[in-house]
């Protein structure tokens, strides 16, 4: 489920989405319940009166009742806080919605004026091979350049190796650069872009900027209303 700004969270339609994915466990604890009822009420039916159950054998079986029972309410709270604690959650996020937002990732979004990343080079290195995959793992186009120390911007038009326009989408990129002397430089890669809707489909809520989910711990910067 993504929210969007046209619409922002409800606790109605957050909570559906929650319980959803427990109503199957609770219907099955729910039917052994119910068939423990059925069984026990069936057994004192037709029970020998002549031989009448024994005490203990029917105290056990009460206990098991009542932890069955007990069972049932146990997930009925669980699954009241889980929705509680995911409303307050979805909430918090929806504050993000419309805003820029700056996050550690090597994923952008290729869209009609292409796709762009922040690269931030601890000092400057004469070669930096950069790889362009797209969202199956297969490498698109590879571009070399030397970069500055600091940070600057990474821009792909989106031109494939072969010369074709690549689909819109998800790209990642990958990183490999040196220094005058060969040695090894790490680059940091960030992406940066608008937050247009929530999703609620994971274990746990992100932002969505267009196409690409993140979570609140990848933000570095916030910025916009």
């Amino acid at each position: 489920m993504k929210i969007s700004p046209s619409d922002k969270p409800s606790n109605t339609a957050i909570a559906s989405n929650t319980a959803a994915s427990s109503t199957t466990g609770n219907q099955q604890i729910a039917g052994n319940f119910t068939q423990f009822l059925t069984l026990l009420t069936t057994q004192l039916k037709n029970q020998n009166p002549l031989s009448p159950m024994d005490t203990n054998q029917f105290t056990q079986q009460l206990v098991q009742f009542a932890q069955v029972e007990q069972q049932l309410k146990s997930n009925d709270r669980l699954d009241s806080i889980a929705s509680s604690a995911r409303n307050s959650e979805a909430a918090s996020l929806s504050s993000y919605i419309g805003k820029s937002i700056t996050t550690d990732g090597i994923t952008s979004e290729l869209g009609s004026s292409g796709a762009t990343w922040s690269l931030s080079a601890p000092r400057a290195t004469s070669k930096a091979t950069i790889t362009i995959s797209d969202s199956k793992n297969n490498v698109v186009g590879i571009q070399t350049q030397p970069l500055s120390a600091g940070t600057q911007s990474f821009s792909w038009d989106g031109r494939t190796s072969s010369g074709l326009k690549a689909p819109a989408g998800l790209y990642t990129i990958k990183v490999d650069a040196v220094d005058a002397s060969g040695q090894k430089v790490i680059v940091d890669t960030v992406v940066s872009g608008k937050v247009d809707g929530i999703d609620l489909a994971g274990s746990a809520p992100a932002l969505m900027v267009g196409k690409n989910r993140v979570t609140t711990s990848a933000i570095k910067q916030v910025s916009g209303l």
